[in-house]
């Protein structure tokens, strides 16, 4: 836990100490690709909350929706569509849902719902 506090510190404190301006041109790939990191690592986290997390499928699930991400972005700037935005609601969706499922289990209230796959994929 303590390294994870003095990386989040020291990440802050570069950030104050050289100062550095991305173009506008990026800036919808930098934000859809940060909530696609974000949403990876709070999917990891849940994961080692409910011991099932497994380093491999956390990051080749962090690569692959990084590039994912940018790659719609991209995609859709040349075809003059704003398809981020229907990326950055998927994972924003997707942040809050694991988020509530953290809270819920850090406070030892599990849920009683199924999930959506849990309903499609019934044991014989």
């Amino acid at each position: 836990m303590l390294v994870i506090l003095l990386g989040i510190v020291l990440g802050v404190l570069i950030g104050i100490l050289i100062p550095y301006q991305m173009p506008i041109v990026t800036a919808k790939y930098v934000s859809v690709s940060f909530l696609a990191g974000l949403d990876s690592v709070l999917g990891g986290a849940r994961a080692g909350i409910e011991k099932k997390f497994n380093f491999t499928v956390f990051a080749s699930g962090f690569v692959v929706n990084l590039l994912l991400a940018a790659l719609l972005t991209w995609i859709g700037d040349r075809l003059g569509v704003e398809i981020y935005q229907a990326a950055i609601v998927t994972f924003g969706m997707r942040i809050f849902q694991n988020l509530g499922y953290i809270r819920r289990d850090l406070l030892n209230h599990p849920t009683k719902e199924k999930s959506p796959l849990e309903t499609l994929v019934q044991p014989d």
